[in-house]
């Protein structure tokens, strides 16, 4: 089978899928809608290691498979550009996806939507499948907006909740700021290129961008390459939630577990990575837009960690971890480090998939309880869930050897020798974050599977200082009777399978990936790279020196510090939570982001619509223009029935007055 065909069907029968459970779901019942969609996408992860086989050995791929639009001297087209980065997204986004939608069934099983939302996670498997496999801006931008809507229909999936539909409109909307400078980059792509095409773009860059400026602000001229760039990388802040647009990323917990940990892992959030990547040939030419990337992704790395560090909602703990490791890709992306970001990027989706179903199946237990302060002692009744836990816990600790020490590692080491501006404010905040991300990891762990069980199996709370149930509560909350238990293997198989690539997948990849020749030219050669090429000796030495340098160490103290607060002194955070006073209080808001919004953006936006209504439709619509122009049209009407009587005398009279009217007019104009 070519690559070509591979690539159609890998593309393809997830949408099949999504078509027929969305179609025929509710029909032919649940057993079609899940059996549908795990087989399509099964056949779209079998294509998928096919054609990486395919690649492997030198095949390659950029053809077109149909014109979408034709005019003057342009084409617009839909096309496949299936390469080494294609190959790698294309495995890691199926393979996880379908990991997703086995658990689902589990997870979902009492759900009354459930074959519409079979239906969705397909589509949203299709929509980043198309986003990956783009050969042009034009199809990447409608994976871009089709991944977009998806994950607003998935965040909003329970729609009765006000919670839900706030949390998927403010991802909708966020996302909108962000695809505002994406489509200004493509649109500065168009005017100077006169193409979309990835191959034409990238081949003529070099000759064509350098010396030209755009003045965005009167006599303020800038590079329009950097301009470029950085409206692109706008549109990744949003999708990839980088500040100051990370704000969606945590309410999309609103939606079911299973969407939270496709969302944060594999697909819509790492869709501005992959871009940013496959645009390095832009990138490379503009060190301000890489300086730009490098201090974001540096920003969104360490103080995103910090607030994981007060979270009590056990998806919120990991999702704020998705968006500090966000920031460590974004910081590997500014260092010209590209294959150590998507080298990142393929790690962190298998062990951040691990703690959010995991994070689900604990929810499962304990009958949809999500707050931490209501778990404790876990690891005696689910065993398989605590273990796999405790591997992704250690991969995105960094703690060698699992796969995200390699990754990370890599991403401290490529920011040491960077020479973008930045890369040492990026450097120091990367190390910190080490020891946030160990802190942050190993309390969920400690809080959740050990120490006194803080559950009750009566429904009764155990008389913990807050008793405020979490917000994120799913439907279907019902009291506990009976001990906690594994959850069935639907749910723990998926687990077990997404653990092992987390525990081996650094070690078995790192060589050829970011030493060897894996991307050959689909992401730029960089001097970075070639300086980390030079140091590197295998995967074995990298794990002996990691005892000789600091990130490991500091993961070590992250993870004794979460141990001690946690299990030896449980009494003391709550001491330093009050004495940090302030400090706590910023972490708790969130650093304010989201009061300002909803006083800024959303009060604001209610003030305007207030004053319109008030103002505009009331005042000057009813007021003036509809009930005005009645009263006018009334009073002329009463005037003129006041002529209109009906008696000759009077229209003799006011005939004599006119004639008198029009001569003295007339003698006026003559003898003036």
């Amino acid at each position: 089978m070519n690559l070509f065909t591979l690539s159609c069907i890998a593309a393809f029968t997830p949408l099949v899928g999504s078509i027929l459970a969305g179609l025929l779901g509710w029909k032919l019942g649940r057993r079609f809608a899940h059996t549908v969609t795990i087989a399509s996408v099964a056949i779209s992860f079998g294509a998928s290691v096919m054609a990486l086989l395919q690649v492997w050995h030198g095949a390659a791929l950029n053809e077109e498979v149909y014109t979408w639009l034709a005019g003057d001297g342009f084409r617009l087209q839909v096309g496949f550009l299936v390469d080494r980065l294609t190959v790698t997204m294309m495995c890691v986004v199926t393979f996880v996806s379908l990991m997703v939608h086995v658990y689902t069934i589990g997870y979902m099983a009492d759900d009354p939507g459930y074959q519409r939302f079979f239906a969705y996670i397909s589509l949203f498997t299709f929509s980043m499948m198309m986003l990956v496999m783009a050969n042009n801006f034009l199809q990447l931008f409608f994976g871009w907006e089709a991944v977009g809507l998806v994950s607003y229909l998935l965040i909003g999936f329970w729609y009765t909740r006000p919670t839900a539909i706030y949390a998927n409109l403010k991802a909708f909307l966020v996302n909108r700021v962000g695809d505002f400078g994406f489509l200004l980059g493509i649109g500065f792509v168009f005017a100077v290129f006169g193409t979309l095409d990835y191959a034409s773009v990238f081949s003529n860059a070099a000759a064509r961008l350098p010396g030209l400026d755009v003045e965005l602000i009167p006599g303020l001229s800038w590079e329009l390459v950097s301009v470029i760039c950085i409206c692109l990388f706008i549109g990744a802040m949003g999708k990839s939630a980088q500040f100051p647009l990370h704000v969606w990323l945590p309410d999309s917990m609103e939606g079911p577990t299973p969407i939270s940990a496709l969302i944060h892992a594999a697909t819509m959030v790492t869709a501005g990575i992959f871009m940013v990547a496959r645009m390095s040939p832009l990138f490379e030419m503009s060190e301000a837009a890489r300086s730009f990337v490098i201090v974001i992704g540096a920003i969104t790395m360490f103080f995103m960690a910090l607030i994981a560090i007060v979270q009590y909602d056990i998806k919120r703990v990991v999702a704020y971890s998705t968006l500090s490791q966000l920031g460590y890709m974004t910081v590997a992306l500014g260092a010209s480090a590209y294959p150590v970001a998507i080298f990142h990027l393929m790690t962190h989706a298998f062990f951040k998939a691990v703690l959010f179903l995991g994070a689900g199946s604990v929810i499962i237990a304990l009958h949809h309880e999500q707050d931490m302060r209501r778990m404790g002692g876990l690891r005696k009744y689910m065993p398989i869930t605590y273990i796999t836990v405790l591997i992704g816990a250690l991969a995105n600790a960094g703690i060698p050897p699992f796969s995200g020490f390699f990754s990370k590692d890599s991403i401290v080491e490529a920011l040491a020798i960077s020479h973008t501006p930045g890369h040492m404010f990026a450097y120091v905040l990367a190390l910190a974050g080490v020891f946030v991300s160990a802190l942050y990891s190993f309390r969920l762990v400690f809080f959740a599977f050990h120490g006194k069980e803080r559950f009750d199996v009566h429904g009764h709370d155990h008389g913990h200082d807050d008793h405020a149930h979490s917000t994120q509560e799913e439907p279907g909350h019902e009291e506990m009777h009976g001990k906690p238990h594994e959850t069935p293997w639907v749910v723990t198989l998926p687990l077990i399978l997404l653990a092992i690539p987390s525990i081996f997948l650094g070690a078995m990849t790192i060589g050829p990936m970011l030493y060897g020749d894996w991307f050959g030219n689909a992401i730029a050669h960089t001097e970075t790279m070639e300086h980390m090429k030079e140091e590197f000796h295998g995967w074995w030495p990298m794990v002996v020196h990691a005892f000789t340098s600091i990130p490991l160490y500091l993961a070590l103290a992250g993870a004794g510090l979460a141990a001690f607060l946690y299990l030896v002194r449980p009494d003391l955070p709550a001491v330093i939570k009050r004495k940090s006073g302030i400090l706590s209080t910023i972490l708790e808001r969130k650093y304010g982001f989201d009061d300002f919004n909803d006083w800024f953006f959303a009060g604001g936006a209610r003030k305007l619509g207030t004053g319109l209504w008030t103002w505009g439709d009331r005042t000057i619509i009813d007021g003036i223009m509809v009930n005005g122009t009645a009263r006018l049209i009334g009073w002329f009407a009463g005037v003129t029935r006041r002529l209109q009587t009906g008696y000759i005398y009077h229209y003799a009279f006011t005939m004599i007055i006119g004639v008198f009217g029009l001569l003295t007019l007339f003698w006026w104009h003559l003898y003036r």
